[in-house]
């Protein structure tokens, strides 16, 4: 792979605009090299059948040992030797009042013909470096002070980790000393009276309570200096005049116990207590608890910290090593293409700058290793380094060949579940009305899923083409996100298993010893059941954390608005909204298997009262998990668009009643109420879906009616996403104007326009993923913010 491609693929998704421009800067050298070819032609080889051998080639040979004396050295202002006249560029860094400075390079060729082209070159490579130098620069002053933040967190942890693993230790430091000069003077008395030598070990102890007093205080005299490593443990070492003993003391200094006294438990509102206490207005931060459970919460916060703390700090290490890389290969192309040498004086600039001489972050990577290892880990080196550098996935190729095992197994199914309903003419049988009335929904759900699933996988493969880092932003923990082969794989399993579902009800259906009874109403609920068991299996197979992350949204949607509310929160709720459908067919299941005779494909559940009251209750479950959603996220970001986005889910929730009474009853005033609200909620729906969530339609964007940034190059597929999800918001006419096709029944129909549904949220997860991805771009932000278990007090923090 060329380095231009390796240059791209390594680089951090959400700095891309902060790296060197090694393509722009490549094409500059394509110029110079063009001009070069018009104006100085390579040499006509044409005219004999051999190659010119170089002149240097007939040169008289050197020697293997020959020395060389008096040698030049280039100097360190330009390049081409140490001639003066050899010099070609002289590179110098300006420090101007008020600024950081910046470097420039001042080309000395420029008045050769074509100097012009080599000129904007250097311009240009100065303002590249002069980039890279000021993000570099900016994002070492952000760790150094994030760093200061972990290190009076580690502070605080010990000290609160002390108080409750060792309650007997903490002892008041005044009191004690008192006693323990009380003591030493008794007994030094005793001994003064019995021996002349007393004088002589009473100074010996108090001396010692000197040492002790000024080892707790973490006072140094003249001569004693102390170092303070991030775990917040103090190394003194004592030496006397100018020579240092031998033998010199270290005191390994716990960390004050005082801390405490300035500090409290953040209330991030992140659980139904906090955002209670929140919610009526009690202080920020809490007293300390010290219990273990607290300190277990405590450590987890701040191993999460330093977790996501040094993989900043590997990033930002990997970003100086990459355009380090960058300017040495521009720099070689440019001495190849011009035949200079101007690399050598280049480069020792971009070394001596603060980008090449900056060593911040691999010392902080050091030291948060050191303190991750002793104090999360227990000194176990090897479990605390898998923790801090996760390995990348390996792909697997079962994976891909399982993949294709299943789909052919499921394009065959379909071909046969197609030639046993044309064949057996199950269509028109007796009871096919009665069959897609109460079976065919409840396998529909699981046409549902796959189908989800499947349109979720093409996103991720489409996310991973354009490099957008889904991972970082729906927060899953580095290296556990699905792939979308996983996820196909997944899809095309479960397609599987209940498309063979299917074909053994209806083989059982023309079976006359099965027909009669009901073993084949119970394939449809056993799939049901072995799906739960393995969605909710405690055991580390099929995707576990996964699994777990899924159940934990789905469980902070259903709680909504007792838990803060993240992006992969609100995700899942949008596409919950997407699968009214698929909730509906679960309630079938509990009316069809608790209240129905299954056995007999019998049920009243559509004329019964509390079914159809549940059929308007889940179908404004998921809108009305949304309009809490954007509640709270108005509540604590203040952020008008979130109240809009609340109203806009409100309007739906009205639509979507209005749309089911008029199914149930087929009342005149129904259906001019549904058309009247689903118009109003499909018109700012689709608003909303562009404009906001896309960022599409902008009049004064460098691409028209678009946006200023666009992941994909062919500009028409933004206009026909436009045009399709216009299209497939207003499929809801279908519900309030039905249609009427001969040979299609209303349970298929239903099904049709929820997968038609399914597949336009498919088209706008892309599209709003691709809308946060270059929104984090905009903003360099590159990791989550991870929130702090102990706050200080402002007070004190001035103070220090």
């Amino acid at each position: 792979m060329k380095f231009g491609k390796e240059f791209i693929s390594q680089m951090v998704p959400e700095w891309q605009e902060a790296y060197m421009d090694y393509n722009h800067l490549k094409s500059l050298l394509k110029d110079i090299q063009r001009f070069k070819l018009r104006t100085n032609p390579p040499a006509n080889t044409a005219a004999g059948p051999h190659l010119k051998r170089k002149m240097t080639l007939y040169r008289a040979f050197s020697g293997l040992t020959q020395r060389y004396h008096n040698l030049k050295s280039p100097t360190s202002r330009g390049g081409g030797g140490g001639d003066v006249e050899d010099q070609v560029i002289l590179v110098k860094s300006v420090q101007e009042e008020g600024s950081e400075g910046h470097y420039e390079t001042n080309f000395l060729m420029s008045s050769e013909e074509g100097g012009e082209y080599e000129l904007v070159y250097f311009r240009r490579l100065d303002e590249e470096l002069n980039k890279v130098n000021k993000f570099y620069r900016s994002k070492v002053e952000e760790v150094r002070k994030e760093a200061a933040m972990l290190n009076k967190q580690m502070d605080a942890l010990i000290a609160f980790r002390i108080k409750v693993e060792n309650p007997t230790l903490v002892f008041d430091q005044s009191a004690e000393m008192s006693r323990l000069a009380s003591d030493v003077a008794t007994s030094a008395a005793a001994v003064m009276a019995s021996t002349p030598s007393g004088a002589r070990r009473t100074a010996g102890h108090m001396e010692a309570i000197k040492e002790i007093e000024l080892s707790n205080r973490g006072i140094s005299e003249e001569g004693c200096s102390q170092e303070t490593d991030m775990d917040g443990t103090n190394t003194t070492h004592h030496s006397v005049g100018r020579e240092t003993q031998p033998n010199s003391i270290k005191v390994a200094r716990p960390a004050p116990l005082e801390v405490l006294n300035r500090v409290k438990i953040n209330n991030t509102l992140e659980t139904p207590r906090s955002t209670l206490r929140g919610v009526l207005k009690a202080s920020k931060g809490t007293e300390l608890n010290f219990r273990k459970k607290d300190l277990k919460k405590v450590e987890e916060q701040l191993k999460r910290a330093f977790v996501e703390f040094y993989q900043k700090l590997r990033l930002l290490k990997s970003y100086s090593f990459l355009n380090i890389l960058a300017f040495s290969k521009i720099m070689k192309k440019y001495d190849k293409i011009t035949a200079r040498n101007a690399s050598k004086a280049y480069l020792k600039m971009v070394d001596n700058s603060f980008l090449g001489n900056s060593d911040e972050p691999t010392r902080l990577m050091e030291r948060v290793e050191a303190t991750f290892i002793k104090h999360f880990t227990n000194s176990n080196r090897s479990k605390g380094i898998n923790i801090l550098k996760p390995k990348a996935k390996a792909e697997r190729h079962r994976i891909t060949f399982l993949i294709g095992l299943f789909t052919g197994c499921t394009i065959a199914l379909i071909v046969a579940l197609v030639v046993i309903i044309h064949l057996k003419k199950l269509i028109t049988l007796q009871g096919s009305a009665v069959y897609m009335d109460s079976m065919f929904p409840l396998y529909s759900l699981f046409g549902y899923i796959v189908l989800h699933m499947l349109v979720f996988g093409a996103d991720i493969y489409f996310w991973r083409r354009y490099r957008v880092n889904y991972g970082f932003i729906f927060g899953f923990k580095q290296g556990t996100e699905l792939g979308f082969r996983e996820v196909f794989l997944l899809g095309s399993s479960l397609a599987v298993l209940a498309l063979a579902t299917v074909i053994s009800n209806l083989d059982m259906e023309v079976d006359r010893k099965t027909k009669t009874f009901g073993p084949s109403e119970l394939l449809p609920v056993g799939l049901l059941i072995l799906l739960l068991v393995i969605l909710f299996c405690p055991f580390n197979i099929i995707y576990r954390s996964n699994r777990f992350f899924l159940l934990q949204c789905a469980f902070h949607c259903l709680c909504v608005p007792l838990y803060k509310v993240t992006l992969s929160d609100f995700f899942l709720a949008d596409q919950l909204t997407s699968q009214v459908q698929a909730i509906r067919s679960l309630e079938l299941y509990i009316c069809y298997y608790g209240w129905g005779n299954y056995e007999k494909r019998k049920h009243k559940c559509n004329v019964s009262g509390v079914y159809n009251t549940f059929y308007f209750i889940v179908a404004v479950i998921p809108y009305w998990c949304r309009f809490l959603q954007c509640a709270r996220r108005f509540y604590e970001e203040k952020d008008r668009m979130q109240a809009y986005n609340a109203l806009k889910y409100l309007s739906t929730i009205v639509a979507v009643i209005m749309r089911t009474a008029y199914n149930l009853q087929k009342v005149e005033i129904w259906k001019i109420l549904a058309i009247t609200t689903s118009a109003i909620s499909t018109v700012g729906s689709t608003y909303w879906d562009i404009i906001i969530d896309w960022g599409l339609l902008q009049r004064h964007s460098n691409n028209p009616w678009l946006r200023d940034k666009l992941l994909v190059s062919h500009q028409s597929v933004y206009f026909g996403a436009m045009i399709l999800n216009v299209v497939l918001r207003f499929a809801w006419l279908q519900t309030v104007v039905p249609l009427k096709p001969r040979k299609l029944h209303k349970q298929a129909l239903v099904t049709i326009f929820a997968s038609l549904e399914i597949i336009r949220r498919g088209i706008w997860n892309f599209f709003r993923l691709e809308n946060e991805h270059l929104n984090n771009v905009g903003k360099y932000r590159a990791f989550k913010s991870v929130p702090l278990p102990f706050s200080y007090d402002e007070d004190d923090d001035k103070d220090e």
